[in-house]
Parts: C-alpha cells; structure tokens; sequence
C-alpha cells in the first residue's frame, strides 16, 4: 500500500505486522511482550512521520531500524521511562479498553482500535503504552558475569531484516487456507499433491492457487 494512497492511521494499521515481528525476536529476553509492542509502535509512528517516499527505497526498509531503535532503547533504558502523570491517567484508561476489547472481540485489539474508543491518537496511545514499563533486570539468572543477554541485530543487516519481516507481514494479511498453502509447500517442503491431500484439493488447484499468491506476494513486497 503506497503511502501516498492512504491516510496515516490507515498506513500504520495496515504495517503493524513489522512492529509484530520486530519485536518477537526479542521474546523471552526479560521484557513483556506487550512492552515490546508498545516500544515498535512508538518506532512505526516516527517512521511514518520521517519518511520521505522520493528516497527511492521501501517503508519497511526504512521503519525497521527505526522500530529495532525503539526495543532496544527500551532494553537500554532497562524498562523504566520517567512520565507526566497524564500519561499514567491515560495508561490506566487504556487498560481497561484493551481488557474490554479483548473479552468482547476474543482477540488483541489495535493501537488505533484502542485510540478510537478513547479519542486520542494511536501515537499517544503508544506512547503511554511504552511508559507504564516495569522496572526489569536483563540479566537472566545464573548469568556469572552481569551482562544483559538478548538478541540485538548488527549494524549492516536491516536491509535483509525489512525485506524478511515484510514478507512475513504479507503473509499473515492472506486468508487461512492460502498461509497453510505456504506454509506447507516453502516451509515445511512438501510436494503440490501433498498440499493438495492435505488441504482436501487437487494438485491442479494447488499449482494455479500458488502461481497467484507468489505473484501475489511480489507485487506487495514491491509497494
């Protein structure tokens, strides 16, 4: 989706999928999942907001280092932020929609869906997210030495990064039946008749289905 055709709510909405899986790689690394997401959030909007379109080179190129700059800072930062009490006003607010929106809808609501029903903008809503943090330790225990362990990408591989996290953000946009497709045809290896058996379809359907969805695939990988 080309930056210029949309609105900036409707840009974000639509890449959340990269701040999902920036995040992720740093599951298990001493921080909550939930903070994680805050912190990429925070990253996708100074993306959106910085980047120019005429640089020639992908959003995502551009936001995952951003977004990585954003959790890691957070690492840094050892999960503790200084705020206004405001933002711990608005935290609790957002709680509590995010609680009602989960039982309601069985699912996690959004940044924006969460923006929404309190009226303010998902920026805000991110940023008081990434502010109600834990004080957290990020040395596992039994770690001799002290010093933090968790997974932070080297300089020079965010270009290899972004054009990793926006396939998996394309995928996870298909409907179910296409992500089992792919899954089992270039994730797990199996033949087009092996996918045919076990998606209750022919081989023929499975060959035409999977010429779509890869031409599919590399015109969003190209947007």
């Amino acid at each position: 989706m080309p930056i210029s055709q949309c609105s900036r709510d409707e840009f974000i909405e639509h890449n959340l999928g990269l701040v999902h899986a920036c995040a992720g790689r740093f599951r298990g690394r001493g921080i909550e999942y939930d903070d994680l997401y805050s912190a990429g959030c925070m990253g996708i909007v100074k993306a959106y907001d910085a980047f120019d379109e005429g640089r020639g080179v992908q959003f995502s190129t551009y936001a995952v280092p951003v977004i990585l700059g954003e959790i890691k800072k957070l690492f840094r930062d050892g999960g503790q932020v200084k705020v206004s009490r405001s933002i711990k006003e608005l935290s609790i607010k957002i709680n509590a929609v995010r609680d009602d929106l989960q039982k309601r809808t069985g699912m996690q609501p959004t940044v924006n869906q969460i923006a929404e029903v309190l009226s303010v903008r998902p920026e805000q809503v991110a940023e008081a997210l990434t502010a109600a943090l834990p004080v957290l330790s990020l040395t596992p225990a039994g770690d001799d030495d002290g010093s933090p362990q968790f997974d932070v990408p080297v300089a020079g591989e965010e270009e290899h990064i972004a054009e990793s996290l926006s396939l998996r953000a394309a995928i996870v946009t298909l409907p179910e039946q296409d992500r089992l497709l792919l899954r089992y045809r270039f994730y797990e290896n199996k033949t087009q008749s092996e996918a045919a058996k076990l998606l209750n379809t022919t081989q023929v359907q499975i060959s035409r289905r999977e010429r779509k969805l890869l031409a599919l695939l590399r015109k969003k990988l190209t947007e």
